[in-house]
């Protein structure tokens, strides 16, 4: 990042992130670019969410359930929602500090099975924001779509954002070393 866009970020963040996040609900995006769901990724997937199902290995295994390939874990979707929602943070809600928001609730609902070979394109949408007990919780819907023009996931990412508070450099450190890591 140049000192020119870094100066215009620190510009545009609101002094309070929570009344900008309250009216920025209903906002929309469509992630610019696909995912292309890779063989190898979803074995890598599945051995990580430890998730022995044949399907997610065995090319003859997913194609005696009736696919073409591998067919990826249901969690999967994470991986996409992840790259989808970093620019929620970067360019609508901002002003937090990515260290100070917790992941607490996933919930997702899978249309068809996401296989090898699929194009994931995704719509974000802040779907609502409320405060209690001194946390922002912000909830998103995720729409996944894949090259056929077809609903494969729908899910909604609950998250409880804090502001204000110090924050250890270090911690700081650290998980912006994850949120890169996540990242395409």
């Amino acid at each position: 990042m140049t000192d020119l866009q870094e100066n215009k970020a620190a510009a545009e963040v609101p002094t309070d992130p929570a009344a900008h996040a309250v009216q920025m609900v209903g906002h929309h995006y469509r992630v610019e670019d696909f995912y292309e769901v890779g063989r190898e990724k979803v074995r890598e997937f599945a051995r990580s969410v430890q998730d022995s199902h044949p399907a997610h290995y065995d090319e003859t295994a997913a194609k005696g359930l009736g696919y073409d390939g591998l067919i990826a874990p249901v969690t999967f979707v994470a991986i996409v929602g992840g790259i989808a929602q970093r620019r929620l943070f970067e360019e609508v809600v901002t002003g937090y500090d990515l260290s100070q928001i917790l992941h607490t609730d996933q919930r997702i609902v899978l249309h068809e099975p996401i296989q090898v070979g699929d194009r994931l394109f995704c719509d974000v949408y802040l779907d609502s924001f409320r405060q209690a007990a001194g946390s922002d919780i912000i909830v998103t819907k995720n729409i996944i779509i894949n090259q056929h023009g077809r609903e494969t996931v729908t899910m909604w990412t609950t998250l409880v954002a804090r502001t204000g508070g110090e924050v250890d450099e270090n911690i700081a450190h650290a998980v912006k070393d994850v949120m890169m890591h996540v990242a395409p």
